[in-house]
């Protein structure tokens, strides 16, 4: 499995994906409906993508050589992560390798400070902020000015890399932890703060763009976050009004077209206690908050990105239900002695509505083996639904049903 191999599918393209995690082995579940498959660049034969797909490339994301051998032959090469050095892209595309998204526009998704500083010229709303890179001590002077002028509600933040509250630093008790931090992180990370905005809730506006501009958003859902990852995911996001939604979307798909964006986009959004909308994070590729679409949306995520990345007319994008959560399943701190597999019978015997979609990942504490999507029955209340989703998940990751569910517990 180290070439490309053959495709035995005469006619019909070939697209590489970047990455051989369960966002590239859900991408190929949707290849496999459309009568193609994914070739994937993986870093093991066991990485979830790789051992599903019979077109692998092992190899790295960080080696030239490697991401020409997956992108040989390929109509087009994407991603299921940003990690790939931005001046390999610029050589592939250098190469004629169809990169979706360009790489003028990943660039984006992974560097926070030039994406801070791109929205806020297209006049797009995104928290005060100020660069912390460059001179140890000038940097330094001006977290303590910055931090000083916000009240220290900040956030120190690694400009590249982190994800799932990994790279990001609440700063709670002022000056002293906020130096502590900065110069405990300054030697690996190149450092930015941010003003804490004063939200009610987290948002996320899915899109997708062709690469002639075709555009279409999913509805905006309600994203809970717990230890800095995200847990639950209510689709649509409840009480938020049209004229909000509408907002979002519209955001979402203007940066696509301003930046050129190929493929699935995530705008992750704060809703301010005034009802403002805030751009917090950018993803340019499947994410987490549209794994509810597998089960709860016309088109899934996963296909729409293959259509967008092909430039096939995108699919409709609606939900097939009034609510539909997704819950995501972690390995817990103490893995159960009762196999994933038994786990999963007495849920399907419990909640046969649940539909769960699993890795293949081993456990680990927190980290995302699988999730799960209840679609509401009509008329069904939200707290129901969310409910069913949330004890699910939990029994997934922890063989233990629980009793005394709070639906608010753990959240940040």
């Amino acid at each position: 499995m180290s070439t490309p191999s053959a495709s035995p599918r005469a006619g019909l393209p070939t697209v590489t994906m970047i990455g051989g995690g369960q966002l590239a082995r859900m991408t190929h579940q949707s290849a496999i409906a459309l009568g193609q498959c994914l070739r994937v660049l993986a870093g093991s034969a066991g990485d979830p993508a790789a051992v599903v797909s019979p077109d692998v490339v092992l190899g790295s994301h960080d080696d030239l050589d490697d991401l020409l051998r997956a992108a040989e032959g390929a109509v087009a090469l994407t991603f299921d992560h940003e990690g790939v050095p931005l001046e390999h892209l610029r050589a592939l595309e250098a190469h004629g390798v169809a990169v979706r998204p360009p790489s003028a526009a990943l660039q984006y998704a992974q560097d926070k400070l030039l994406m801070r500083n791109r929205l806020a010229e297209l006049g797009l709303p995104v928290p005060a902020f100020v660069d912390l890179a460059g001179d140890r001590a000038a940097a330094r002077s001006a977290l303590i000015e910055f931090g000083a002028a916000h009240d220290w509600q900040i956030v120190l933040k690694a400009v590249r890399g982190g994800y799932d509250g990994r790279g990001v630093w609440l700063i709670d008790c002022g000056q002293e932890q906020a130096l502590e931090v900065f110069d405990a992180a300054a030697d690996s990370s190149v450092l930015m703060a941010e003003q804490k905005v004063p939200m009610v809730r987290e948002l996320s506006a899915m899109i997708a763009r062709s690469p002639h501009g075709q555009g279409a958003a999913w509805p905006v859902v309600e994203t809970i976050q717990r230890n800095g990852q995200c847990a639950v995911v209510l689709a649509p996001a409840p009480g938020l009004d049209e004229e909000t939604a509408q907002r979002a979307q519209q955001m979402a798909l203007r940066l696509a077209d301003e930046l050129g964006v190929v493929g699935n986009m995530a705008m992750e959004l704060f809703e301010t206690v005034d009802g403002a909308l805030v751009v917090n994070e950018l993803a340019m590729r499947p994410h987490n908050s549209g794994h509810w679409t597998m089960d709860g949306a016309v088109t899934s995520q996963f296909e729409q990105h293959l259509r967008a990345v092909l430039d096939y007319p995108l699919g409709a994008t609606a939900a097939t239900a009034d609510v539909v959560v997704m819950a995501n399943i972690l390995g817990a701190e103490n893995v159960p002695e009762m196999s994933m597999d038994e786990r999963l019978h007495h849920l399907m015997a419990r909640l046969p509505e649940a539909k769960v979609h699993l890795y293949g990942k081993a456990e680990r504490p927190d980290r995302k083996v699988g999730h799960l999507n209840i679609v509401g029955r009509p008329g069904q209340p939200l707290a129901d639904v969310r409910e069913r989703a949330e004890r699910a998940a939990h029994w997934m990751s922890h063989g233990v049903w629980t009793d005394g569910w709070d639906p608010h517990q753990g959240e940040n």
